[in-house]
């Protein structure tokens, strides 16, 4: 993910794997999300190899480089993982099948508007991640840039929701999605207790940090939508209770109205009436 690494180009068997399940899933029907992301990441990436002065703008004001005064401009987090190496295919190409693959499954599950919040969530993840590591001095500083931490949250997601799916690793050996997953989580945990100059150590935060959020997000689903829902009854019932409170304000109202005439109330009970009286004509749908 860094410009700094060229490890993307190698044929290793982190990279070199297809979707085989069954059949019908070897090339699954494009979904909106995915198409408009793969369509964004390949001509930001075509522009930038054809147009030098571009690459350059957009890797100056977009990308995650911990250490300057720039890397605190709130986009980059979101906007680094639109960018990819231009000095060869192997980091864009990798990037994109498998978000092709994994994320169309992901976002048939869940529907458009979440997978688009959970990958943005997972890609900012890990550039949020590797800075800190920067930060605490463990890491040197050098531009971030990729896809990688947003798709890799995406591949944990579907380690997590599909365990059993199989990929077929150099199209012959057989291996469950929850496998791969786990071992290129260790992968990134090896290469970051020693960081060394020739290891992607900035691509492993970054891919670290966004399989990380991403489990936290699947595993903490349930839980966030019981609060929801407990947030949501608490303000039914308050409101049921505001309710009945003004009901009971508005009979004495009326009341005194029936006792001591229209001129009685105060300004205060007025308005209450007024209130209740729009109210009421809401309801109706009048």
């Amino acid at each position: 993910m860094g410009l700094y690494d060229r490890d993307y180009t190698q044929a290793d068997s982190r990279s070199e794997f297809r979707y085989a399940s069954r059949p019908h899933m070897m090339f699954p029907r494009l979904t909106p999300v995915v198409k408009w992301l793969l369509i964004i990441n390949v001509v930001l990436f075509v522009a930038s190899l054809l147009i030098t002065p571009l690459a350059r703008f957009l890797l100056y004001w977009f990308s995650v480089f911990p250490g300057q005064a720039r890397s605190l401009q709130i986009w980059r987090p979101l906007t680094y993982q639109f960018l990819h190496d231009t000095g060869g295919f192997g980091h864009i190409f990798w990037n994109m099948l498998l978000l092709f693959f994994f994320g169309t499954m992901l976002e048939r599950t869940w529907g458009s508007k979440k997978f688009l919040l959970y990958y943005l969530l997972c890609g900012a993840a890990g550039g949020l991640f590797y800075p800190l590591l920067v930060l605490a001095g463990w890491l040197e500083a050098g531009p971030l840039i990729g896809a990688s931490g947003a798709v890799l949250g995406v591949l944990a997601a579907n380690a997590i929701l599909f365990p059993n799916q199989r990929l077929y690793v150099l199209g012959m050996f057989p291996i469950r999605v929850s496998v791969l997953a786990l071992i290129l989580a260790g992968i990134s945990i090896l290469t970051l207790l020693r960081p060394t100059e020739l290891a992607n150590a900035g691509g492993e935060a970054a891919h670290l940090g966004g399989m990380v959020a991403g489990a936290i997000y699947v595993f903490t689903e349930s839980a966030r939508a019981g609060f929801k829902l407990k947030l949501r009854k608490g303000a039914w019932r308050k409101k049921v209770t505001e309710t009945r409170n003004l009901q009971v304000e508005v009979d004495r109202i009326l009341q005194k109205v029936h006792d001591s005439g229209i001129h009685s109330l105060s300004r205060k009970e007025k308005k209450i009436l007024r209130e209740a009286t729009k109210l009421e004509r809401l309801r109706n749908g009048l």
